[in-house]
């Protein structure tokens, strides 16, 4: 009984820290919308805006002005000084809150549709009768490979490792950027679409 105990514990705390970053954003959110609402209501009120298409005249310039902030952070940001503070500040973020980096690499390419070009060759570890995916990073004039093996789905977490030439398969018909797609879904397709058990040796 003690052990399930301590095993619930155990559970629990990783479900929050997994979801603590998410937490902070949905509060900074809040406090934002909240302190943004009243503004928005006062400027309603002076241009005697009621109602837009169904919107209320509050929100309507709360999310203005959201908008309008975004604009002007967007514009700032490309000033090299205060370029240099924001990405500060992010590294500041980062250390702060786990995981942070990887959520914002999310919502940057959800919403910018910006896609990271992965640099890295696409390879098969063996492990005894198995091959694990793996990202050749670098490789010696001796053959001698480093590997990034990826955790599943979080890709960007994972375990680096040097290993020798005959021990790693390189798959050059699969992309880095393929590989991480397939990972971050479990492995499917790897087989299916990729096929890449019809280049083992």
């Amino acid at each position: 009984m003690k052990q399930f105990f301590t095993n619930l514990r155990q559970t629990a705390v990783a479900g929050f820290f997994f979801l603590f970053p998410l937490y902070v954003v949905f509060i900074l959110i809040s406090k934002a919308w909240t302190s943004l609402t009243s503004v928005g209501s006062k400027l309603a009120s002076m241009f005697g805006v009621k109602a837009v298409l169904g919107l209320g005249g509050a929100t309507l310039f709360s999310s203005l002005l959201i908008i309008s902030i975004w604009l002007l952070c967007g514009l700032l940001v490309r000033v090299s000084f205060i370029g240099a503070f924001s990405r500060t500040l992010e590294r500041t973020i980062s250390s702060l809150i786990p995981g942070y980096a990887s959520y914002r690499a999310v919502a940057e390419e959800k919403i910018a549709h910006k896609t990271k070009i992965l640099a890295y060759a696409s390879a098969l570890l063996k492990q005894g009768d198995c091959q694990r995916p793996a990202f050749v990073v670098d490789k010696d004039n001796d053959g001698n490979f480093v590997l990034f093996l990826p955790d599943i789905p979080e890709t960007s977490h994972g375990q680096v490792l040097v290993a020798p030439a005959d021990q790693v398969r390189l798959v050059p018909s699969l992309t880095a950027n393929e590989l991480d797609a397939c990972l971050k879904k479990m492995g499917k397709g790897l087989l299916s679409e990729y096929a890449i058990k019809r280049e083992a040796a």
